[in-house]
């Protein structure tokens, strides 16, 4: 039998509040999230206070006021409980971090705000995809791949996924022979570079590469050694169309070929599909990190603790909507 978990933490987060409040997400195009669809479950399973779920869209291009207008308008809310934050966590750490009563290590570290919660009036932004990056890896990545293969890690794309990508690959134990990271921004690049020296990365094991060509990541991919790590952080085949590499790139045999979106027009994806036999690819698409991300903000939000029992729970249920 699944463990239920106890609502006395939300009572104490909704003191005063109505109990019929709700639960944000931001992002570009909400509607289009499975979480639409499975929130209302994840909240009868959690025994949550509220089962509505709203979407903030904002575009990619969103302005700083933008950005301030709805982080005062979530804060100054009182039935509004939290929220999620997708593409917009580096854009809005950048545009609204002077907002918050509090940030964490990795929000401040990172410069990124992905979770949104309230403690006794207090609102409070946390950096959780480090988190939930490395516990997705962990289900399909062995905890000695690197060290067993001496295989490097790809990722292409240093926006907010790219940054908790490098940061929980260098966390690990057996962290990869080299991190390639690739990005059409300079400035993003440097950020995360910047990021990495404030976290104590060593210099050597990280390479910062402008990627204003495809053929550019491409080479880096086809050039990689067999049972590398190649991952799409750069929002492309989801929040807009494409691949961060070209039609004719080649994964390096025995890759593991992480997709990080689950919907969308998901190009890189399909590369991968299509030499998964002729390259014996591992192929991952998003759907766990998925999982994991919004489960660890609900978790944030309303003050529990999940068990590996729930998890398991909220992902069975989930998967009717795929």
């Amino acid at each position: 039998m699944t463990e239920r978990l106890s609502s006395l933490p939300v009572a104490r987060i909704l003191a005063g509040a109505d109990v019929n409040g709700y639960l944000g997400f931001i992002g570009v195009s909400t509607t289009e999230s499975s979480i639409m669809k499975i929130f209302p479950t994840w909240a009868e399973i959690l025994n949550l206070p509220t089962r509505t779920l709203i979407g903030h869209d904002l575009p990619m291009d969103a302005t700083a006021a933008q950005y301030r207008d709805l982080i005062v308008k979530i804060r100054d809310d009182r039935r509004h409980l939290g929220a999620l934050v997708t593409t917009h966590k580096m854009a809005l750490f950048g545009a609204a971090s002077d907002l918050f009563d509090e940030l964490d290590e990795f929000s401040t570290l990172c410069g990124e705000v992905s979770s949104i919660s309230k403690r006794d009036g207090r609102l409070i932004g946390h950096a959780k995809d480090p988190i939930t990056v490395a516990l997705a890896a962990n289900e399909f990545l062995p905890p000695d791949h690197f060290a067993r293969s001496g295989a490097q890690a790809i990722c292409l794309g240093a926006g907010g996924a790219g940054t908790a990508l490098t940061w929980a690959l260098a966390e690990r134990t057996d962290a990869p022979a080299a991190i390639i990271v690739t990005d059409t921004s300079q400035r993003r690049l440097d950020h995360l570079r910047e990021v990495h020296r404030r976290r104590g990365t060593p210099e050597s094991l990280v390479r910062y590469v402008l990627a204003t060509r495809p053929e550019v990541s491409s080479a880096l991919v086809g050039a990689a050694p067999s049972g590398s790590l190649i991952v799409n952080a750069s929002g492309l085949g989801k929040d807009r169309p494409g691949s961060p590499l070209p039609d004719e790139a080649v994964f390096p045999r025995r890759a593991l070929v992480w997709e990080f979106n689950y919907r969308g027009s998901l190009e890189f994806l399909a590369q991968a599909n299509r030499q998964r036999q002729s390259a014996d690819l591992v192929v991952v698409d998003g759907w766990r990190y998925f999982i994991h991300g919004w489960s660890q903000v609900i978790a944030e939000v309303f003050g529990l603790t999940l068990t590996d029992a729930v998890v398991a729970k909220l992902s069975e249920s989930a998967l009717a909507t795929r």
